[in-house]
């Protein structure tokens, strides 16, 4: 089984993304989709640091097993948008926690 750590992401270059998508995307996140098979995809922007949170890395590896390494563009995330809504909460809730002077938070575009 391959661990988690195999996982290289590849971030686009933000200039090479048009200026609407750079426009609402701050700096330190990310903007990803999220739906499952069926669903309609919906876009989130998340903090980069989302992407050391074993939650969020757990999500990631089964975008890896859904689409492989070599997804172009925008990373799609393969689960319910409420399923990624609820980790994302979690996520928040344990960073807010550890950082008590800064709340992290995203939002969906």
């Amino acid at each position: 089984m391959k661990s988690s750590r195999n996982f290289h992401l590849h971030l686009p270059h933000l200039h090479h993304q048009g200026k609407k998508q750079t426009r609402d995307v701050p700096k330190g996140c990310l903007a990803i989709k999220v739906g499952s098979q069926g669903e309609e995809q919906q876009r989130f922007v998340v903090p980069v640091m989302y992407f050391n949170h074993p939650l969020f890395l757990q999500l990631l590896k089964e975008a890896e097993e859904e689409y492989g390494f070599d997804q172009k563009g925008t990373i799609t995330i393969p689960c319910h948008v409420e399923e990624f809504r609820s980790v994302r909460c979690l996520i928040d809730k344990e960073m807010s926690l550890h950082h008590h002077h800064h709340h992290v938070g995203c939002f969906r575009v």
